[in-house]
């Protein structure tokens, strides 16, 4: 029987990942003659080949191309480690794109020239090899340190190489920029990947690779890669200066007689959708020295891509650093004889593969991201989810429901929306996701009759959880001083109480429903005119009381989303684009992703009395601080991170708080 499978089917070959196919059986001749194969999987003619690549190395993301619906995993480094391939090789059609960017040129001292770029070396379609016995090293240039003034012949100092062991590919470092003290032979700028700008006496600019990327069209770069020269430091004299370094998109900009120091050198913008799912700007040339009286020739170009500017100072101007991981050069210093070069940007490398079709999705609904092997559907509004896949489809969830707004007139900080998190079967058919609203903040009127008013609640598939409490009211009344408790006395977390203005109290915060629920804290009265109000309660922890001379509680914290839907090593706070959704969640203690903050308490603060409540990490609003500086008002809770608002004051008139922020639903399966 195994014979005949073997001449009329599949052979047992093909069971194995690295085999070629020919196993001899027809059907293996079939597939291998009229499909494209990646490992296992076989693509009907005109049907791309989708990498069968796995690795690890760098920080991982993925991102979806909207112009090809190809789904991309890339492996960014800003700082020197290994790639290691672990599957994948030229048998399979599977190639890799790189971006490799060369460590920025120092900038040199006092009428000096800036910095050159690192060289920018841009690759598609490089095939890996068939076996990979060990990683792959990826080393990151440094940038060149300013030059230090004081002598013409203290040192200058290039840009590092980026290097990528497949192939021994690198990415030159920039040249230093030319010293403009006591004009000597440092002058000339250095050669590098984009060549330093010549410094005061005439001096000449490095020269770069040669060539620069023209703007528009592919970036595909030549094996020299990107770069551009350094410009002509001008004559020595009674208005002195120095010029630009290169960039990889264009060269620096000479001295001029009327203007006397020049910019550096253009960048050059990645788009989003080219290597790493965020526009990157990169390599642009750091400005000249110059003259205090005199004028200057910025290029907007060369600084927004990570060079430094152009520095002109009378007194000490040390030139301006680059930023870090874009291979700017360094500017260089003012015209005081101690005014130091500034430093070049390190560099950094990407790699990036194809992983898969869009259409892998299993569902629709939402926004949809990749990461970690993972289809992630993102939910900031209501919607529906309907698996496609014809059976039931095992999900992983995160599910938050709107935060609570403050109480008016010194009021509780409003309590987190619920936070739940779980597998959960999801039927083949369309489920209604609703996402709960915040709720809006209690006027800061005096005598308000009312708490801030509750968030509203979030569902999916069957699962409800509950809006957060709204904060208590200040003012004469004591039933509007309590925290209410969390949506329907079924989960959130409480909002703070409010002080009263009679006798009596402590006023208790509302009450918080776990798991995914906590208390607010206690509003504070004192004899004289100064109150507190308790902060609301967050998923991770209780808000906290207020105390006397006007000290309002903080918001209870909130809790981190599961590395499940993003990498646990990168830390960005809102909106960054380093995680699925663009940067969901807020800062917490371990880095970004925390989410369902409780709303710090409002205050009317005794003299000189720092003693607003700050929201908790995950999004809180901070509770309304002041007269007292630095004073500020109150915040509304962060959108789609289900967090209580901050609280109102009084200053002595009456401040609103802020709303709670709306709530959030992720979705994620195996891609």
């Amino acid at each position: 029987m195994a014979h005949v499978n073997r001449r009329i089917g599949k052979s047992s070959e093909t069971a194995n990942v690295s085999a070629d196919g020919t196993g001899g059986g027809v059907l293996d001749a079939f597939m291998h003659d009229y499909f494209q194969r990646s490992s296992n999987v076989y693509n009907a003619p005109g049907v791309s080949v989708f990498s069968s690549i796995e690795a690890t190395g760098g920080v991982i993301s993925e991102y979806t191309d909207p112009g090809t619906s190809y789904v991309y995993r890339a492996h960014v480094f800003t700082s020197s480690g290994n790639i290691d391939f672990t599957q994948g090789g030229a048998g399979d059609g599977a190639t890799i794109d790189y971006l490799l960017i060369g460590g920025g040129g120092g900038g040199g001292a006092c009428n000096g020239g800036g910095g050159g770029a690192g060289e920018v070396l841009y690759k598609e379609g490089i095939s890996i090899p068939e076996s990979f016995p060990a990683p792959f090293a990826v080393v990151i240039g440094g940038g060149g340190v300013g030059q230090v003034a004081g002598n013409h012949n203290n040192p200058r100092h290039d840009g590092g190489d980026t290097t990528f062991a497949l192939g021994s590919v690198g990415a030159g470092g920039g040249g230093a920029g030319g010293t403009g003290q006591d004009p000597g032979p440092n002058s000339p700028g250095d050669a590098g990947g984009s060549g330093g700008g010549g410094g005061t006496n005439s001096g000449s600019g490095g020269t770069g690779s040669g060539v620069l990327y023209p703007g528009s069209g592919s970036l595909v770069s030549p094996d020299a890669g990107w770069g551009g020269d350094g410009g002509t430091g001008g004559p020595s004299g009674s208005s002195p200066g120095g010029s630009g370094g290169g960039g990889a998109g264009g060269n620096g900009f000479d001295h001029n007689s009327s203007p006397y120091a020049g910019g550096g050198g253009s960048g050059i913008t990645i788009p989003a959708v080219s290597m790493t799912g965020t526009e990157l700007k990169v390599a642009g040339g750091g400005g000249g020295g110059g003259d205090s009286g005199a004028g200057k020739v910025d290029n907007p170009a060369a600084t927004a891509a990570g060079g430094g500017g152009v520095t002109n100072g009378g007194s000490p101007s040390p030139g301006n650093d680059a930023t870090f991981s874009t291979g700017g050069g360094g500017g260089a210093g003012g015209q005081h004889s101690a005014s130091d070069g500034g430093q070049g940007g390190s560099g950094m490398a990407v790699i990036r593969y194809r992983i898969a079709p869009v259409s892998a999705a299993k569902a629709t609904g939402g926004a949809i991201s990749y990461y970690g092997g993972k289809t992630i559907h993102i939910f900031t509004s209501s919607g529906a989810f309907h698996n496609t896949t014809g059976s039931a489809l095992t999900v992983e969830y995160v599910m938050l429901a709107g935060g609570g707004g403050s109480g008016g007139h010194i009021g509780g900080g409003g309590g987190a929306g619920q936070y739940k998190t779980g597998p959960t079967s999801v039927p083949t058919n369309s489920q209604p996701v609703v996402i709960g609203g915040g709720g809006t903040s209690a006027p800061g009127a005096f005598g308000f009759a009312g708490k801030g008013p509750p968030g509203s609640n979030t569902s999916f598939n069957g699962i409800t959880i509950y809006g957060g409490g709204g904060g208590g009211s200040g003012g004469n009344s004591s039933s509007n001083a309590p925290g209410a408790p969390g949506k329907d006395g079924n989960g959130g977390s409480g909002g703070g109480a409010a002080y009263y203005g009679g006798s009596g109290g402590p006023w208790s915060g509302g009450t918080g429903y776990g798991p995914g629920g906590n208390p607010g804290g206690e509003g504070y009265w004192s004899s004289g005119s100064h109150h507190g109000s308790g902060g609301g309660g967050g998923a991770g922890s209780q808000g906290s009381n207020a105390g006397p001379n006007g000290v309002a509680g903080n918001g209870g914290n909130g809790t981190r989303i599961p590395s499940t839907f993003h990498d646990p090593d990168q830390a960005p706070g809102p909106g960054t684009g380093n995680t699925v959704g663009g940067g969901i969640g807020s800062p917490g203690p371990a880095g970004g992703f925390y989410v369902a903050g409780g709303g710090g308490g409002g205050n009317q603060p005794a003299p000189n009395s720092l003693s607003g409540g700050d929201g908790g990490y995950g999004g809180g609003g901070d509770g309304f601080r002041g007269p007292v500086s630095p004073a500020r008002s109150a915040t509304s809770g962060v959108m789609n991170t289900g967090s209580g608002g901050g609280g109102g004051g009084e200053t002595p008139t009456y401040v609103s708080g802020g709303a709670g922020g709306s709530g959030l639903l992720l979705i994620a399966y195996p891609t």
